[in-house]
């Protein structure tokens, strides 16, 4: 198990607070934190320092007491270790180091700490730019992007808003909306409720404008080119952007919130008003309760609500209630280029930043086999195993793909809660290490030492080349055993 995870454990229980109020203050899931207090996750680095700052902990005595188990049980977990194998050192010199205790567990200590530093650099900027500690000390990563803020903010709100869900729910008892919803429906909502009249306009068609709105004569133009699914989303957003007009009620979903770029509030009422748009159209109880009953069915959702593929996979990812939780997943749409155009995560995966990710993922593999679902459990360096599944949606304009769009869709959970999707029911979790397919976050920052599909060397290696010692990818470190050559046979 994780020391650090099982010291934080034993700190909130000191302190006497519950794992879900924890949770709560350090801005993750229950199911994430009692991950990391079992030693089953990692502690990322910025989180550590969050945690012994609400514990009330200092970070010399919490490091120097880590560790302080079985030295030769810490050693045995370095072994394993891809970062570590590239230092060169044998199992009979790390053994040796069993005789020094001290030395043993100062090492394993330093060693973790090391590597979960190197895996956090992106993060920690901000970090420190975020802590009372460094109120003064602005330092945002250069190629912070607004939509990067965005990601960020819906993080930090576990992107769960109890004030939309509530005002979905009373817009639909008002109009004594059903389970499914059509546009008729919602066009009729728009017209009676905002005063604003709805049009298809042919002047559109030809355009790539899907929807405008014309003030000055209250006017709601719609493509004639909008599928019926498509058209009702765009109407729901419609809705909810005039319902954000109102700022004192925005004001309340984004307190304490300070924005860095300009443009930021914007996309952020754009990005709220898509949520009550998944709030509106599938309604939270009767939505979790299918959830629920299918098993995170995502492709059976979608016929029962007769919405996208891609909006029920968004909306699982709000399923935040306390007490109507939905599993801790990830999503991220991905085109064909390998762009990540949307991600979230509540499972604790890392998503990379303006760096192409990991193309061993579920979501890059399911181009290859378009017409079917992408199952894999998938295994991080730090041993972390996540399920993860995907779908390739299409969207022909003319007839040609080229044209329209092509993204895949990706969700995923901890590996040991894939029991309760109906997608892993033919792939029982019952040998992690054969099971499990190894992938990384980006090349940039990997550990992985053999993977053959590399397209950068890592920065945390030394790029150091032998041109008589070829790896089935040329961008893989040189580890030791790479050199080894067996000896020869004397002739008899």
């Amino acid at each position: 198990m994780d020391d650090a995870g099982i010291r934080l454990r034993a700190l909130r229980i000191e302190r006497g607070l519950g794992q879900a109020e924890a949770a709560k203050r350090l801005g993750i899931s229950p199911a994430y934190l009692s991950l990391i207090e079992k030693g089953r996750r990692n502690v990322p680095l910025p989180l550590l320092w969050k945690a012994l700052e609400l514990y009330g902990a200092e970070v010399e005595s919490f490091v120097a007491g880590l560790g302080k188990g079985r030295p030769e049980h810490g050693l045995a977990k370095l072994l394993d270790e891809p970062l570590w194998r590239t230092l060169n050192i044998d199992e009979d010199a790390l053994a040796s180091l069993a005789a020094e205790p001290l030395a043993a567990t100062t090492i394993a200590a330093l060693f973790n700490l090391y590597k979960n530093t190197r895996t956090q650099l992106d993060h920690v900027l901000a970090s420190l730019a975020a802590s009372e500690q460094a109120a003064a000390f602005v330092a945002p990563r250069f190629d912070y992007s607004p939509l990067d803020e965005v990601t960020d903010f819906l993080q930090e709100r576990q992107n769960h808003f109890p004030a939309l869900e509530e005002a979905a729910e009373a817009f639909r008892k008002d109009f004594g909306l059903d389970l499914r919803v059509n546009s008729t429906q919602l066009s009729r909502i728009v017209e009676e409720r905002l005063g604003i009249a709805v049009r298809i306009s042919d002047e559109l068609a030809q355009t790539s404008v899907v929807r405008r709105f014309d003030r000055e004569h209250s006017l709601l133009e719609l493509s004639p080119e909008l599928p019926e699914q498509r058209r009702k989303f765009d109407l729901a957003h419609f809705i909810g952007l005039r319902l954000l007009d109102d700022e004192r009620f925005l004001d309340g979903l984004v307190a304490g919130h300070k924005p860095r770029h300009p443009e930021t509030p914007k996309l952020i009422k754009i990005h709220l008003a898509n949520y009550f748009a998944g709030a509106l159209l599938l309604p939270y109880d009767d939505f979790y309760r299918e959830v629920t009953r299918t098993r995170y069915d995502v492709e059976l959702l979608t016929s029962i609500f007769e919405m996208p593929y891609e909006a029920v996979a968004h909306r699982i990812c709000n399923l935040g209630h306390p007490r109507k939780r939905g599993l801790p997943m990830h999503f991220l749409r991905v085109d064909v280029g390998g762009n990540i155009s949307k991600r979230y995560t509540a499972s604790g995966l890392q998503f990379p930043n303006g760096t192409g990710s990991c193309p061993k993922w579920a979501v890059h593999v399911s181009f290859l086999n378009p017409s079917t679902l992408t199952k894999q459990y998938s295994m991080m360096p730090d041993g972390s195993t996540y399920f993860c599944f995907a779908k390739v949606t299409a969207e022909p304009r003319r007839g040609s793909l080229v044209r329209g769009t092509v993204y895949s869709i990706g969700l995923g959970t901890h590996a040991d809660a894939a029991k309760y999707l109906a997608y892993a029911d033919e792939m029982p979790f019952s040998d992690p290490k054969k099971m499990s397919v190894p992938v990384g976050i980006t090349c940039r920052f990997c550990e992985r030492t053999d993977c053959n599909q590399r397209a950068a060397p890592s920065y945390k290696y030394k790029f150091r080349l032998d041109e008589y010692v070829k790896k089935d990818n040329f961008f893989s470190p040189h580890v030791e055993g790479d050199k080894k050559v067996a000896p020869a046979r004397k002739k008899a």
